[in-house]
C-alpha cells in the first residue's frame, strides 16, 4: 500500500481523468495563495520583498510571517490578517470536485474511506520500518525537512508514500548522492525520473520548462539536496561538532549509496510535481 494525495488516487481508480484532477489543481491552488502572494496582492509588500522572505526560507526553517516581521517588514497584526485571510480562501481538494459537478459527494465519501484505509496500512508500513532502527531520528527529519522544502521553496505538496525494500534500479534515474563525515557518516541521496527531475528543476529555480536542459535538472536536484541535509545536520549533530559534506555525486545512483551502507532505509514520497525517492544511511 502506498500514501496518495486524494487527486492521483482517483485518478488512478478511473474517477477523474487527467483534465479534470489539472483543472480541480488549478482551482486549489488558486484558493490556496502562498502569504507572500497574499501581502503583494493587499499592498502590504512589494515583489521584492517578498522575494526576499522567500529566499530567506531556503536558508532558515521558519514560517513567511516570522521572517517577515523580523525583518521589519510586517507586524503581528498584519501577519494575522494575512492568515486570516489565506484560511477564508481555502477551500478542500474534494469540495472544490462536488462543486464543479466532477464527482457526486457519495462517491467522494467512498473515495476517501478507501483511501484513508490505504494511507493507514502504509503508514503502519513506515512504523515498523522506523521502530529501533538506528537511524529513526534522522530518516523522520530527512522526510520532515522534504516536505517543508518542497512547500516553501517549490511551492509544492509532498509526503510519504510507502517503505520501499530498496532503491528502484532503472538506469535512466536522476540521482544526487551526499555523504557527511562527522563522529558517525551520514549518507543521503535523492533519485526521479527525468520528467520529474526536470519539474522539480523548474520550480527551484523559477525557470520555464524550455530552459532546463538535463545538466541543469540535475544540479537542482543535487542543490534541493545540499538544503535537505543541511536541516538534518543542523538537527542532528552537537552545535559544536565538526562535520565534512562532500558535494552532491551526480553519477553514483541510489543501489550504489545503500550498498556503501551498513544501514539504510528507502521511502517513496508523493509529490505534485512526480514521485520520487528518499535514501537515509550510514
Amino acid at each position: 500500500m502506498a500514501v496518495k494525495f486524494l487527486g492521483q488516487y482517483l485518478l488512478e481508480q478511473g474517477l477523474l481523468t487527467r483534465e479534470q484532477l489539472l483543472e480541480a489543481l488549478e482551482v486549489q491552488r488558486q484558493c490556496s495563495p502562498m502569504l507572500g502572494e497574499l501581502a503583494v496582492e493587499a499592498g502590504l509588500l512589494d515583489a521584492r520583498q517578498a522575494q526576499t522572505i522567500n529566499d530567506r526560507q531556503r536558508q532558515e526553517d521558519k514560517r513567511f510571517g516570522d521572517i517577515a516581521a523580523e525583518l521589519g517588514l510586517l507586524d503581528a497584526a498584519q501577519v494575522d490578517q494575512l492568515l486570516a485571510l489565506q484560511k477564508s480562501r481555502r477551500k478542500l481538494f474534494g469540495e472544490i470536485l462536488t462543486e464543479r459537478g466532477m464527482l457526486t459527494r457519495a462517491q467522494l465519501e467512498q473515495a476517501l474511506a478507501e483511501q484513508q484505509a490505504e494511507r493507514a496500512s502504509a503508514e503502519q508500513d513506515y512504523r515498523q520500518a522506523l521502530a529501533g532502527h538506528p537511524l529513526e531520528r534522522e530518516i523522520a527529519l530527512a522526510i520532515d525537512t522534504a516536505n517543508k522544502q518542497f512547500t516553501r521553496i517549490l511551492k509544492s505538496r509532498s509526503q510519504f508514500s510507502a517503505v520501499r525494500d530498496a532503491p528502484l534500479e532503472q538506469v535512466d534515474r536522476v540521482s544526487a548522492c551526499i555523504e557527511v563525515e562527522a563522529s558517525r557518516r551520514l549518507l543521503i541521496g535523492l533519485a526521479a525520473d527525468p520528467a520529474t527531475t526536470r519539474q522539480i528543476a523548474c520550480a527551484f529555480m523559477r525557470i520555464k520548462p524550455e530552459r532546463c536542459d538535463d545538466e541543469l535538472a540535475r544540479d537542482a536536484l543535487g542543490e534541493l539536496l545540499n538544503v535537505i541535509m543541511g536541516y538534518v545536520i543542523r538537527d542532528t549533530l552537537a552545535d559544536d561538532e565538526g562535520y565534512t559534506p562532500s558535494p552532491p555525486d551526480l553519477d553514483l545512483g541510489l543501489p550504489a549509496l545503500a550498498a556503501k551502507a551498513d544501514h539504510a532505509l528507502t521511502v517513496a514520497m508523493t509529490s505534485e510535481l512526480g514521485e520520487f525517492e528518499l535514501l537515509v544511511g550510514r
